[in-house]
């Protein structure tokens, strides 16, 4: 799970090119959006497509996107809970 965390932690920062962000700097229970990182609807839309390139994975529920993108841990569980 750690390795899957540390993962997901370099590819969000590839992916939304958050050049100020180090992957120690984001922590890993801290909210996505709103505080945290601070993404928004455009970020969320990268992450939905980082899980379907990357792992396969399509979001069937649209409702529980939100609870889905709450955390780095929320979208590694999810990962897990879905490979």
């Amino acid at each position: 799970m750690e390795e899957l965390i540390q993962k997901l932690k370099e590819q969000i920062i590839e992916q939304l090119n958050l050049e100020d962000v180090k992957p120690e700097d984001i922590d890993e229970n801290a909210p996505l959006f709103g505080g945290g990182l601070g993404l928004d609807s455009i970020d969320a839309l990268e992450l939905i497509v980082l899980l379907e390139k990357d792992y396969g994975i399509k979001i069937q529920d649209s409702s529980k996107g939100k609870e889905i993108f709450y955390s780095i841990k929320t979208i590694a569980e999810f990962i897990k809970a879905n490979k």
